[in-house]
């Protein structure tokens, strides 16, 4: 009788085990669907836009289609982190899907471009929080060490759709029109929201929550100040415009009233008591300075370099950086396991700045003779460096704190290195502009420049229209102006590998989080 039972209860075991397993499996999968269509969102419309915009008669808009949603999503990533710490992830979760669907649906159907910025910018407050979200509920669902192996898909699911959003944009502009890249949005993010409200269950939380409304409304304040002068300096308006240097200084000020106010309130977005943490301010200063600076400058101006070059077209130089996308995938996936399997983390930052830092040094060698296969092979090494670094962070960051601040720990680090990607590629890109207006002006014949016309109006498509001698110094130039810029990244790439040396270890631990 009592062998029977043992036998009994053990098989209802085995059958609840495998129960939470494919439950969780679900869940996870739906949870990667929706980061998926996040992450996408911020670039596919990359391609579209000059159809777009001719379309909506709003060429003069056309940088808001896109800093709309960035701004949105920067602003509400600590506001989700907090809020799901307070009053639970489900219900935050569902609602920001929900959003995210509106926006996708006002996005697709606009008439004009007002309706378009409007759509986006709702798009963005929702997927800014689903990114962040979808990192806390895989933390409540799962110990440290098991987590790493589950969080290295994510650091592949931003770098996917960093180099494939552009691809299906101008794939559905060519072929079923602009609006599909928002209207696809609509059935896998449905399926995604019926899958997270029937299997998932999450630790329960406090029914109310005092909410810091002036926190919040300094933060949105400061981060669009951030976000508009790294937008609009040096290209838009000039970095003296006093416009550009008003919102600076608006921008100073919002966050000095913002980190005042965070030490006076009972719930804060970002409680000042995460800066106490080691492992949480060098872990983020990392991110800002490695993560953010290296994937976003190369993201960000490898393209461009590709077609002026080499001469490939838009869609070949996104394929291009697939490279560093498979890196990326073959480090942080083994990495995932072996923190999983050993509990330790601290080496991989460690080796992966440094692989950053040479890769940065090899590009700086680039030059216009330089093989394209080498160079895929520069990227190649990038995504590596990336790779063992990117979501081992935010796992050494979420390690670091109870469950209890999870989500705003995860938060507050994806925020700040958001805002040091944003103002990192601006500084990269007013270095990068400055350097190919002296050498236009060096390489070039008064009628050349003529021909040329206005830096900021360089398109490869322009380049290559010019005749032959002017082209091969346009691209000259264009070679010798971004290159050096590699290379005068290095020393902060060597610093964040001095910082991953003294950021402290805490081994990662087995204990599974409740839930409901």
């Amino acid at each position: 009788m009592s062998d029977s039972l043992s036998v009994a209860r053990s098989s209802e075991e085995k059958r609840h085990s495998s129960d939470g397993r494919s439950r969780f499996g679900l869940v996870y999968v739906g949870l990667m669907a929706v980061m998926l269509l996040a992450s996408l969102d911020q670039t596919i419309v990359s391609t579209a836009l000059p159809t777009v915009v001719g379309e909506l008669h709003g060429v003069t808009e056309m940088t808001w289609v896109t800093t709309a949603y960035i701004l949105a999503a920067t602003v509400v990533m600590p506001v989700y982190g907090r809020l799901g710490d307070l009053l639970g992830r489900k219900r935050l979760y569902i609602g920001g899907i929900l959003l995210f669907l509106a926006g996708s649906a006002i996005a697709g159907s606009a008439q004009d471009m007002a309706m378009l910025i409007i759509g986006r910018a709702v798009q963005g407050l929702g997927g800014g929080g689903l990114m962040i979200t979808s990192q806390a509920i895989v933390a409540d669902l799962v110990p440290p060490r098991e987590r790493a192996k589950y969080m290295a898909p994510i650091g592949v699911i931003f770098a996917l759709a960093s180099v494939v959003g552009p691809l299906i944009g101008g794939w559905f502009t060519d072929g079923i029109g602009w609006r599909w890249c928002f209207w696809i949005n609509l059935p896998v993010g449905v399926l995604a929201l019926a899958v997270c409200s029937v299997a998932l269950h999450l630790p329960r939380r406090a029914l109310k929550a005092t909410i810091d409304y002036l926190g919040i409304t300094l933060m949105t304040v400061a981060v669009a100040c951030t976000v508009l002068v790294a937008d609009w300096g040096g290209t838009d308006h000039s970095w003296s415009d006093p416009l550009v240097l008003g919102l600076a200084g608006a921008g100073v000020a919002a966050w000095t009233l913002f980190i005042h106010s965070q030490s006076r309130v009972a719930e804060p977005i970002i409680p000042l008591r995460l800066f106490r943490s080691r492992i949480f301010d060098i872990a983020t200063l990392i991110g800002m300075i490695v993560i953010g600076l290296g994937m976003f400058a190369v993201l960000s101006y490898m393209p461009t370099y590709l077609q002026m070059v080499y001469g490939v077209t838009a869609a070949q130089s996104g394929w291009l950086l697939l490279p560093m996308v498979i890196g990326l995938m073959g480090a942080s996936l083994p990495v995932g396991r072996l923190m999983s399997r050993t509990g330790r983390y601290k080496i991989y930052p460690i080796v992966g700045s440094l692989v950053i830092a040479g890769t940065s040094l090899m590009l700086s060698t680039l030059d216009v003779d330089t093989p394209l296969a080498l160079l895929c092979g520069y990227l190649f090494l990038m995504g590596v460096g990336i790779g063992l670094m990117s979501q081992t962070l935010v796992l050494a960051v979420q390690n670091a704190f109870p469950a209890a601040d999870v989500g705003t720990a995860t938060a507050a680090n994806n925020f700040f290195r958001e805002i040091g990607a944003t103002v990192g590629t601006a500084a990269v890109g007013a270095v990068f502009t400055s350097r190919l207006t002296d050498q236009l002006g060096s390489r070039l014949s008064p009628s050349g420049l003529k021909a040329v016309g206005d830096t900021d109006s360089l398109t490869p498509a322009l380049v290559h229209a010019l005749p032959a001698h002017v082209q091969d110094a346009v691209v000259a130039a264009y070679q010798h102006a971004l290159t050096p810029v590699f290379a005068y990244l290095v020393p902060l790439f060597l610093l964040g590998a001095a910082l991953a040396v003294v950021l402290p270890e805490k081994r990662l631990t087995g204990e599974t989080p409740g839930s409901d």
